[in-house]
Formats: structure tokens, C-alpha cells, sequence
């Protein structure tokens, strides 16, 4: 039986290099670092585009996940016409379930309690209703939470961050019934490349608006498609072409993103996105297969790769760890010299609420459910 395929260490370190982008983005957002020892260090215009381009981070994310979907999808039924809907869905639910409804009801139960930076207060204008946190958790365990925000705005610190869940899943929802449905793979990448040509033309409708044109279904979409068809990609590629290309191919891509990255989102809406995405599946492509070490995979950036493993634990639980951090000390209350000790403090407490879900929540869950399969779906499986 087709099982999943192993561990990549370069996608891992990728996945890692994603995750840091958005912690420091949100770190930032809430306490700045331009008035700390970063900001003499690197000076003021290169921090700034480090800290504040976070959100080219969860465009890697999306591109990584779509890679790796359709990778795994592929080692397991063959090919996405054959992909079987149930178990499918069941593999996505016992991934995605457990920790966030224990991210929500941590959330839930603060907000509930009136805890700043969990309900509505903190949103900068209006306050809202209270209906709208539990329509606003609601909206998260459904899917549909970055709608919400397009009619709300910005009104719940913790849970406005979870928007990209919604477009993921959403995507992931739809996959399997555009695969069982049109049966042809040119057809799959036909769809595929009819989503890339949407996004930047979204876009482009919307870029005065950041909630949409960063945000919105088909302004996110065109990433994980592109994943996916570098995963339909990377099977077509020889050995020999890795051999040869893999390391400089590696090599272009890191450059380009970290040169995209670096000139920002602003002013660059509508075709920013696609190039972060294109240089992330680039990387990606040449990452497919490879087990020679290499910088990317070697000590120094150990870190990296484990944040990269357990990044969609990071995800769901670093804001509450953030919000509880905002309770203690505000913005005005740090010093120059105590802002990057807090940064530091807010990466390690990330990392071990990450690291404890991971391991009493995420993993046992995870694996319960997939034994809950009635048997005759194991052999789908």
C-alpha cells in the first residue's frame, strides 16, 4: 500500500524560514523593533522590510502546502483522478482539527473573560458586537473566517490571524471534487493555471484594499496552485537533472526570494505574491528527491528545520502566547535595551507551547483519528 512520502529537510528549512517571517511580523506589528539594538544593527529601511513583509511568508506556506498535498496524494492513490474523497478529508481533518479547536477554546475562554487581545476590543475602531467573537471562532472552524474580515475589518487581535486557514482549507475542500469531476489531468492543470491567471487579475482589482488583495480566496489561491503543479512537475524531472541542476536551481530561488522579499508588497500587490510563489516552488522542485546535505540541511540551521516541522503548531498557538505577552508589558513599557530580550522571550514560549501541543495534542490526535477509519477505507489509504 502507497504510504506518504518521507521528510524533506530542505522543505522543512523553507517551512521554517516561512514561520519566522510571520513571527516577526506580528512581534513587530504589536511592539516594533526599530527602537532596539536589531534596528541599529541592520539599520531602519532593512528592518523594516524583514519585519513588515511578513505576509510574503504565508504565501510561501501556501506554495509549500500545495507541493506537498499533491505529493503526498500522489504517492498514495497514484494519481489526483484516483484520489479518494473520504480519505482525504479525513487526513485533513485529523491534521487541522485538534490543535485549533484547542487554539479557539484557549481563545474563547480568555476573550469570554474579557482579556484584551482576545476580544473585540482590540480591534482600533468600532467595537463590535459580542456576537461577533463566537460568530468570529465560528468562522474559523468553518472556513470562512477571511469573509468576515472583508465585512468587519480588522476586530479580533488573536483570531484574525487564522484567515489563511480558511483559504487553505477551502482549496482543500475543492480539490478532491475538481479531481473526481473533470478525470483528465490536463484538465487538473488546466484548472490550476486558470487559478494562477486569476490571483494577480484579483488583485490588481483590489489594491487598495489589504484585507482583499492579501486575504481573499482568489488572491491566495494561485499560490497553492502553483505548489501543485510543481508537485505534478517534480516526477517529470530526471535524475540527471537534479544531479546536475538541483544545487544551482536551489540557489537562483533563494536569491530571488529573498531580493522579492526585500523590495516589499507595497507598491508590488499585484505580482509580488506570484513571484514569491513562483521562486518558492522553484526551490521546491529543486528540493524533490534530494538526500545529499547541503547547507540548508546541515547544523546551523537545525533550528530552523524543527520550527519548519512544527510550524502549523507555531501558527495557531504563537499569537496566543503573543496576546498574553500584550497583557504583561505594552508597547510604551519597553526599553531599548529589554525589546529584543521580549522578541526572544515570545520566540522560545512559541516554541514550547508549539512543541507540547505538537506532542500531547497534534500526534495523538493525528493518529487516533486515522485509526478510527472503517476498514474498507484503509485501502484507499
Amino acid at each position: 500500500m502507497p504510504g506518504n512520502p518521507p521528510r524533506n529537510a530542505r522543505i522543512d528549512f523553507l517551512r521554517g524560514i516561512a514561520i519566522s517571517s510571520v513571527l516577526i511580523l506580528h512581534f513587530a506589528l504589536s511592539y516594533g523593533l526599530k527602537d532596539s539594538p536589531l534596528g541599529s544593527l541592520l539599520g531602519t529601511e532593512l528592518l523594516k522590510a524583514i519585519a513588515y513583509n511578513g505576509n510574503f511568508g504565508v504565501t510561501i506556506f501556501f506554495v509549500i502546502s500545495g507541493f506537498l498535498i499533491t505529493s503526498t496524494s500522489l504517492a498514495r492513490w497514484g494519481s489526483l483522478d484516483k484520489l479518494d474523497a473520504r480519505s482525504f478529508y479525513l487526513y485533513r481533518f485529523a491534521r487541522i482539527m485538534p490543535s485549533l479547536i484547542l487554539a479557539l477554546s484557549i481563545i474563547v475562554i480568555l476573550g469570554s473573560l474579557g482579556l484584551p487581545s482576545f476580544n473585540n476590543t482590540d480591534s482600533g475602531g468600532q467595537p463590535l458586537p459580542a456576537s461577533y467573537f463566537l460568530v468570529g471562532a465560528g468562522s474559523v472552524l468553518t472556513f470562512w473566517h477571511n469573509l468576515l474580515m472583508q465585512s468587519a475589518g480588522y476586530f479580533n487581535y488573536c483570531l484574525n490571524i487564522y484567515w489563511s486557514l480558511s483559504v487553505e482549507e477551502v482549496f482543500y475542500l475543492l480539490l478532491p471534487l475538481a479531481c473526481l469531476t473533470l478525470r483528465r489531468s490536463w484538465m487538473i492543470v488546466a484548472l490550476c493555471l486558470a487559478a494562477v491567471a486569476l490571483g494577480p487579475l484579483y488583485r490588481s482589482w483590489h489594491t487598495d484594499n489589504e484585507i482583499f488583495f492579501m486575504y481573499a480566496y482568489q488572491a491566495c489561491f494561485d499560490a497553492i496552485a502553483i505548489g501543485c503543479l510543481a508537485a505534478l512537475l517534480a516526477p517529470r524531472l530526471s535524475a540527471s537533472f537534479l544531479i546536475r541542476y538541483a544545487r544551482p536551481l536551489r540557489i537562483v530561488a533563494g536569491v530571488c526570494l529573498g531580493a522579492v522579499y526585500l523590495r516589499g508588497i507595497n507598491g508590488h500587490e499585484v505580482f509580488g505574491f506570484t513571484l514569491i510563489a513562483l521562486a518558492s516552488a522553484g526551490f521546491l522542485l529543486a528540493s524533490s528527491g534530494q538526500q545529499r546535505g547541503g547547507w540548508s540541511t546541515g547544523r546551523l540551521s537545525h533550528g530552523l528545520r524543527w520550527m519548519g516541522r512544527h510550524s502549523y503548531e507555531i501558527y495557531l498557538f504563537h499569537i496566543i502566547v503573543l496576546g498574553l505577552m500584550r497583557n504583561v508589558l505594552s508597547k510604551q513599557q519597553l526599553s531599548y535595551a529589554t525589546r529584543l530580550p521580549w522578541l526572544l522571550l515570545f520566540l522560545v514560549l512559541s516554541a514550547l507551547a508549539a512543541a507540547l501541543v505538537s506532542r500531547y495534542v497534534s500526534e495523538p490526535a493525528n493518529r487516533a483519528i486515522r485509526r478510527s477509519r472503517p476498514a474498507k477505507w484503509q485501502l484507499a489509504g
